[in-house]
């Protein structure tokens, strides 16, 4: 089993680790412990490198079974590695990410409407909702919401539950389609406090602040009942 950094601590930029596997098939390396998210939820996966005395690995991809990428050469078997992310993208997720969040609580909390798709890249990210119309003063009303959610500066916490208890937890999913596998016997849960606790596998900043300027940059309809919503940040 491969310790998962990223899931208690999205701030960690740098590890050290262990080869345990080599996957000649994807030119891949399995760890005994890694900060590289490999994607889901709509989150991108990290880029970085491995990094053996002087030599440098390039990691351009990290696949589901925690499999990492190499270009060119893999390191060796039982290598010990230095692993560094490319901190500037990852952090332009975690922060989208958590924009992402914020924009789904505000439109749960105040019009009720489930999500039905979503995905980002770096300092951009897109939600499906179930609107029926999607006006520009409904627009305008989202956008100036999540804007003073980012301003009031709310913590954004990290919990690792039993299933049962997290399944006890209202609203928990938020989602149309619940896309929590069968029989996981933990679900972890990202709660921006006091606007929205949802199951979640991602990284994210600690507190809504760091998300930084945003704005609604586009918005259509994708159906009869299907608005997308649009955000884009700013560099910091």
């Amino acid at each position: 089993m491969t310790e998962l950094i990223y899931q208690t601590d999205s701030y960690v930029k740098e590890f050290d680790a262990r080869v345990t596997k080599i996957d000649p098939e994807n030119n891949a390396v399995v760890l005994d412990r890694t900060a590289f998210y490999p994607g889901g939820g709509g989150q991108p996966n990290d880029v970085g490198q491995l990094i053996v005395n002087d030599r440098v690995y390039p990691v351009t991809k990290v696949l589901r079974g925690n499999l990492h990428v190499i270009e060119g050469e893999c390191p060796p078997l039982d290598a010990v590695v230095h692993g560094v992310l490319d901190w500037s993208r990852r952090y332009q997720l975690m922060r989208t990410h958590t924009a992402m969040h914020i924009l789904c609580g505000v439109v749960w909390r105040d019009y009720q409407a489930s999500v039905t798709g979503g995905n980002m890249e770096p300092l951009k990210g897109r939600l499906d909702f179930e609107f029926e119309r999607m006006e520009k003063e409904l627009v305008a009303e989202i956008e100036a919401a999540i804007i003073a959610e980012v301003e009031a500066g709310r913590d954004v916490t990290v919990n690792i539950l039993p299933r049962d208890e997290a399944f006890k937890i209202p609203d928990l999913i938020r989602t149309k389609i619940n896309l929590l596998p069968e029989g996981i016997p933990e679900v972890r849960t990202i709660d921006i406090k006091g606007l929205d606790l949802q199951a979640d596998g991602g990284t994210h900043v600690a507190n809504t602040r760091e998300v930084g300027p945003l704005t609604i940059v586009d918005y259509k309809s994708k159906g009869r009942i299907n608005k997308r919503i649009t955000v884009g940040l700013k560099e910091l």
